[in-house]
């Protein structure tokens, strides 16, 4: 069983949604729409890293709950393009800190980020 299929299986066990980014980007705009798609974000989302946190605050189109982003090959991305990496990975980890319990945007959904090498 590959890491990623691990952590969709553990999200599942303790009653979690699990989001996984289909496609390996390569660069800065396909991850976003990578992201973008395996969220179902809304059509108003602005391909760019504040939408991105944005949207990855909200979260009301989805159902209450723990939401897992499952990221393999993020690895891909960090070396086509290091400085886009390290900026959405910085805005995912934004985001999870803003939805976990005590965070400021926290509500009765939260975001969990897994990256994989698989």
């Amino acid at each position: 069983m590959s890491s990623s299929q691990t952590i969709v299986e553990q999200a599942r066990a303790r009653g979690a949604y699990s989001h996984i980014i289909g496609s390996r980007p390569a660069d800065k705009m396909s991850a976003l729409d990578a992201i973008a798609s395996a969220l179902s974000f809304p059509d108003w989302f602005g391909r760019n890293l504040d939408a991105l946190y944005d949207c990855l605050t909200d979260l009301s189109w989805l159902p209450y709950g723990e939401h897992v982003l499952v990221w393999a090959g993020s690895d891909l991305l960090k070396d086509a393009d290091p400085k886009a990496y390290l900026a959405i990975r910085s805005v995912l980890s934004d985001a999870e800190r803003a939805l976990a319990p005590g965070g400021d945007r926290a509500d009765s959904r939260r975001l969990t980020v897994a990256l994989t090498d698989d």
